[in-house]
């Protein structure tokens, strides 16, 4: 691991060169490139220059506890030593975690896909609540959210809605939101009090640039039709929505929250390359688990990840087995305490199959 740091702090130092030499300066692309290089590996550098420095002052430290007489200085020397192998020992566990591979797609905006599931109208109208949440979530770290395409049913009924979220770490904070979220609770529409149990799926894309993925657009099948409004009746008299279908995949998309037809088409486009890029994921992750999961069991990622149980106030996540009993404030936003400990969990996992 010394060995990779120490790789990581000379690209450093070279970059640090490139960018002082005049026959580069004047190219500002290539200056701007240097620089976001830079940016990137700046913490993981001092951080190992933090620790080269208290490696110094522990080895310090040591010869003076060898070579003290005094009972007070050999006192002193030991509550030093103790103090910086310690202050060694957990920045160089975090030296680690800043060398596990990065996702590429953590800095990317993301477009989320929320789709009603078992439960009829409860949910559609917990499909709607999930938006919400997004959108506090989203609010509260001041990322801009913008809404792509919405079946509504009437009545706070959603069928599906799919929304974009733009800001810096989008992906890296909301990937481990994919999957089914269940819901437990008496709807407004229960007379007896009976407590029923809905579900909604979420899908959280990261927001592919088209040199990302190849997508040859022969291979797309483009469909134009109105769009809907709530219930399903047409709201404008000309063909704006659009429908891609992805021929070789069977991957369809559409859109018709934009005003016009093109709008729809380049939006829906938008979407159909960042479900390519994470089938593509997908794939390779499941060729990579493949025999992991041969010994350990499934884990299948259509089973539920969370539940929002009303009666009792809590929301427990079932990856983690963590439970949260502050289930309005989850519900207006606070998803924080989820986020950081599904975070860690995969860095421990990253860490345990020798990720560094």
């Amino acid at each position: 691991m010394l060995e990779k740091l120490a790789e990581v702090e000379s690209r450093y130092n070279e970059i640090e060169s490139l960018m002082a030499d005049p026959a580069i300066a004047t190219d500002f692309a290539k200056v701007a490139e240097l620089a976001k290089e830079r940016s990137s590996l700046q913490t993981i550098v001092d951080a190992y220059r933090q620790y080269q420095k208290q490696t110094r002052d522990l080895d310090g430290a040591r010869e003076l506890l060898g070579s003290a007489d005094d009972p007070e200085m050999r006192e002193m020397a030991q509550e030093e030593v103790a103090e910086l192998a310690t202050s060694s020992a957990t920045l160089l566990e975090e030296l680690r975690l800043m060398l596990l591979p990065k996702d590429p797609r953590d800095s990317k905006n993301v477009i989320v896909e929320i789709r009603a599931g078992a439960g009829g109208d409860e949910a559609g109208i917990f499909a709607g609540d999930l938006m919400r949440m997004y959108t506090r979530y989203a609010e509260s770290n001041r990322w801009k959210v913008e809404l792509l395409d919405i079946n509504e049913q009437g009545n706070g009924v959603f069928k599906n809605i799919t929304f974009q979220i733009v800001g810096e770490g989008a992906f890296s904070r909301l990937k481990y939101e994919s999957g089914v979220h269940r819901v437990q609770r008496v709807p407004t529409t229960e007379s007896q009090g009976r407590i029923h149990t809905s579900t909604a799926t979420v899908a959280v894309l990261a927001e592919m640039d088209e040199v990302d993925v190849q997508l040859n657009m022969s291979d797309v099948e483009t469909q134009v039709f109105r769009a809907r409004g709530a219930g399903g009746q047409s709201v404008n008299t000309t063909d704006s929505a659009v429908r891609l279908i992805h021929k070789p995949t069977g991957l369809v998309v559409e859109m018709q929250d934009e005003r016009s037809q093109l709008q729809n088409k380049l939006r829906a486009k938008q979407v159909l390359i960042a479900r390519l890029y994470e089938a593509e994921v997908e794939r390779q992750r499941s060729e990579r688990e493949a025999e992991r999961r041969g010994q350990v069991g499934s884990g299948d990622r259509s089973e539920k990840i969370r539940t929002y149980n009303y009666p009792q106030g809590r929301v427990t996540d079932h990856r983690i087995g963590y439970s949260n009993f502050n289930l309005p404030g989850v519900m207006d936003g606070d998803l924080d305490a989820f986020v950081d400990q599904l975070a860690t969990q995969q860095q421990a996992e990253a860490l345990a199959a020798g990720g560094a």
